[in-house]
């Protein structure tokens, strides 16, 4: 809060008189910031009670806009933006991209009262440009030389999924540690919940060869019905989840998830 020059804080206002305080608010704070480096937005607050009003001047640096999205489930998620059309939701996630699923998950939308900085144009200017970035993955040779890299090529082969990929979905999920376990029961090289183990007629997960079949042909059927992005989180979160939200879900693990073996394959 700053003070300005001839504005008393606190005071009582007549209702006739309420107008010409504010512009000589405004006016004042004005003149107050104009030798400052930064551009502040001059806020005038007007609580009303009854026949009086305390105005209060409040000087903010420009933040970037946000919402908090409020699940039905009870979840929250701070958002650059929301955007609802017909029966979808469209949340604008604060590092860039977008998430979509069915607006009926959402309870309500409120403004976020955290600010952060706002992007600086010349960074949203260039993050406008497309970038060809090499690719940084593994060479052939480095994954040559990876546990398991005969049986994961063969059986990548015979799928017919991309070999990158099911190294990619190896190293995030387990980095090739046979005897992984997750909190959530999830086991082996793929990490095959129980459920999953047993679809695919897998009796022991820990095996390397029976987990690494099953976890393939459980990623070839997704990639079969959804887009990549979309296949591997409901590889993470399950299919069910990507039903429920109809897309790629708003969890920050399930798209730190996706991002991360997008990254690895060069997507």
């Amino acid at each position: 809060r700053s003070e300005l020059p001839g504005l008393i804080e606190n005071s009582t206002l007549s209702a006739g008189s309420r107008s010409g305080m504010a512009a000589t608010a405004i006016s004042q704070a004005q003149k107050t910031a104009a030798p400052a480096k930064q551009k502040y937005k001059v806020l005038i607050v007007l609580s009303c009670f009854q026949n009086s009003a305390k105005i209060e001047t409040l000087f903010t640096p420009t933040v970037a806009r946000a919402e908090v999205v409020v699940f039905k489930t009870g979840r929250t998620m701070s958002v650059q933006a929301c955007r609802v059309e017909g029966d979808r939701a469209t949340l604008m996630l604060r590092d860039g991209g977008e998430a979509s699923f069915r607006a009926a998950l959402i309870e309500r939308v409120e403004p976020d009262e955290v600010p952060y900085a706002a992007p600086l144009a010349a960074d949203a200017a260039a993050a406008a440009v497309p970038v060809e970035r090499p690719f940084t993955g593994p060479s052939d040779a480095v994954l040559a030389a990876r546990p398991f890299a005969s049986l994961i090529s063969a059986v990548a082969r015979r799928e017919g999924v991309p070999l990158r990929l099911v190294h990619a979905v190896i190293e995030v999920e387990s980095n090739y540690q046979p005897r992984a376990r997750s909190s959530k029961g999830a086991r082996g090289l793929m990490q095959l919940m129980p459920a999953t183990a047993k679809q695919y007629g897998v009796r022991n997960s820990y095996d390397p060869k029976a987990n690494l079949e099953a976890g393939v042909r459980h990623l070839k059927d997704l990639l079969s019905r959804l887009e990549l992005p979309t296949a591997l989180a409901a590889y993470n979160a399950g299919e069910g989840t990507i039903n429920r939200y109809g897309g790629l879900p708003p969890f920050p693990e399930t798209q730190s998830y996706v991002s991360r073996i997008l990254q690895k394959i060069g997507r």
